[in-house]
């Protein structure tokens, strides 16, 4: 007799590749996990996020990550990868989601990984200062960026945690007007006006609902993050300069009195999010 599949059960087995695990909650594959090669990205936002990693530090050097947002430790599983004895730490509170993630896909030995079973907001506070070379963001409450991670408090509390030459990339998710995605890049533009976002062209043309990777840093290497898109299989955009100076417009910043989560998918008709390959 076949088993029934357990409902609260959110680290699933891929139907495609060996030894692969998807982390799917509330009908959202929010991140794909290949044990046997943490190098293998399967969401292209991850990619774009693993771009910025590439172009962190020379090839191969150590660097301080903190990671806002656990899921499937996909993200600290490439650095580690990719940056042997890079020091990580992630913000994660859902503990029991780590917890099953870690009893499915395990992390590899001396893996650098520590995971701090605390909120984004509450676990940056007790960071020191000048600590981090790089802090992804890529944390969601079900299908919604939280409110508290896009506010101008939020990003003041982002740039005491980085280095000087430090770099942040963040996860947003939107659809066009895109009303709320101007606005948290226009209170991390304020952090640094080296910001760029990569989308998917269907994505910026207001055809879809997806992913925009923000990146913002003194050090970032513009140029480079652009060389790599115009190389990509799959096309998407880098938008940066006097382009994203217009696409944001007249957007002013959230402030913790008037913030908000980001849009769901279903504001937009999406009842689901899909992968897509490269």
């Amino acid at each position: 007799m076949r088993e029934t599949p357990n409902p609260n059960t959110r680290v699933v087995p891929d139907r495609e590749r060996p030894n692969s695990w998807v982390v799917r909650i509330g009908g959202t594959e929010q991140s794909f996990v290949d044990v046997s090669d943490p190098t293998y990205l399967e969401f292209e936002y991850v990619q774009r996020i693993a771009e910025v990693i590439d172009h962190a530090a020379e090839p191969g050097a150590p660097i301080r990550v903190v990671h806002v947002g656990g899921g499937g430790l996909t993200l600290p599983r490439y650095v580690a990868a990719t940056r042997p004895t890079s020091a990580q730490i992630v913000l994660e509170p859902d503990i029991a989601l780590i917890e099953e993630v870690r009893a499915h896909a395990p992390l590899a030995k001396m893996s650098g990984v520590k995971v701090r079973p605390t909120d984004g907001r509450s676990g940056l506070a007790e960071m020191p200062a000048d600590y981090a070379d790089l802090i992804i963001m890529d944390a969601f409450d079900g299908a919604c960026v939280p409110a508290e991670l896009v506010t101008r408090e939020w990003f003041a509390l982002v740039a005491h945690v980085l280095r000087a030459d430090g770099t942040l990339v963040a996860n947003l998710t939107d659809k066009a007007p895109f009303a709320w995605s101007r606005r948290v890049v226009a209170g991390i533009r304020e952090l640094c006006p080296t910001t760029i976002f990569a989308a998917e062209p269907a994505v910026i043309k207001g055809r879809r609902f997806g992913n925009l990777v923000v990146s913002s840093g003194p050090t970032l290497n513009v140029a480079a993050l652009e060389r790599v898109a115009s190389r990509a299989t799959f096309p998407y955009r880098v938008i940066s300069g006097p382009a994203l100076t217009n696409w944001l417009g007249n957007a002013h910043p959230f402030a913790d009195s008037d913030t908000q989560p980001s849009p769901p998918p279903e504001d937009f008709g999406v009842t689901t999010l899909t992968r897509h390959k490269e």
